[in-house]
């Protein structure tokens, strides 16, 4: 099953005891053990990624809950539980309702997870990387259950900041407990990056649209930003650039999956494939070129990396 349709279940109050979650949204898998493990009072036993032990997992299943309260089992990891064990550990579950337990299977070979065991009521879920509207509607969730005012602009802000990551602006919203009012984009600017006003995605934008950078480039120094990471990253971000150029030349459209070895939200795909056909295959050339001399006039001693950085993206905007 898919997301959704846990939703439905634990809105309904008809989930079973026993649970595989496995997928490309590592932040879901989290999110949901932490959702599906919330039993007050209950004994809970976490074995994660290299702690796993059956002989250990099947014993706190096999135990007499404590003051008649559920027992909780919880296993995390990368490698895969062999079937045999988890079948005697879903069976501890059939045989007592009190039992909970949640296989969190971090690995990307799960097509085997996608059917319960035969004889259990095991609940099979595989989380997707959320889109932006359900990102939205998940960071709103969180931003309530921790009392932080935030409305739609807020997150939309917060999530464009961290392109589309929603495990990283869920982290953020921990900081924006601090402000006892509701938050504001400005709020989020104050917090986010140490300060800084602008993220360094953003800038790099700029300086590709052929727009004046240079406050945005002061106040990227002025909060700690190094002149040579900056342009570290409009190499790396040049870079993906030219992968989906090619990509969608060879196939027609892009994917993520292939071509950054991740998915990603729609809206981050659709603004990087539209921005990477703009620019010719030999100017990506050129522009690397252009980046990668002035990172080793940069690396070598005495000179001024600030004049350099600005000079450099100049030329930059120039070749486009």
């Amino acid at each position: 099953m898919y997301k959704n349709e846990l939703d439905k279940f634990i809105q309904n109050k008809k989930l079973s005891n026993s649970f595989i979650l496995f997928g490309e949204s590592n932040f879901l898998i989290d999110r949901y053990t932490e959702i599906l493990s919330n039993h007050e009072g209950a004994s809970m036993l976490k074995l994660y990624f290299d702690e796993y032990d059956f002989s250990v997992a099947k014993a706190h299943l096999s135990q007499a809950s404590l003051f008649g309260d559920q027992n909780v089992l919880i296993i995390k990891s990368e490698k895969k539980v062999p079937k045999k064990e988890l079948d005697i550990l879903f069976e501890q579950c059939e045989k007592n309702s009190d039992n909970t337990f949640i296989y969190a299977y971090y690995g990307s070979d799960y097509t085997s997870y996608a059917k319960p065991s035969a004889n259990t009521k095991t609940m099979c879920v595989r989380f997707f990387h959320p889109n932006h509207t359900e990102a939205l509607a998940t960071v709103a969730q969180i931003a309530r259950e921790k009392n932080v005012a935030i409305d739609k602009e807020g997150i939309n802000h917060l999530l464009n900041i961290h392109s589309g990551d929603i495990a990283l602006s869920c982290n953020e919203i921990e900081k924006l407990r601090i402000y006892d009012k509701p938050i504001t984009t400005k709020d989020i600017d104050a917090i986010i990056f140490g300060l800084a006003e602008v993220s360094i995605d953003d800038f790099i934008k700029k300086v590709l649209g052929k727009k004046d950078f240079k406050n945005d480039l002061q106040s990227l120094l002025g909060h700690g930003e190094d002149e040579i990471r900056i342009l570290t990253a409009l190499t790396s971000y040049l870079t993906q650039l030219y992968m989906f150029n090619i990509y969608i030349r060879l196939n027609g459209a892009p994917n993520a999956i292939e071509i950054l070895g991740y998915n990603a939200p729609k809206f981050v795909i659709d603004e990087k494939a539209a921005a990477s056909i703009k620019i010719k295959p030999p100017l990506y050339y050129k522009l690397h070129e252009l980046l990668l001399e002035a990172e080793l006039k940069m690396k070598s001693s005495h000179v001024d990396k600030n004049a350099i950085l600005l000079s450099t993206l100049l030329r930059v905007q120039q070749l486009l």
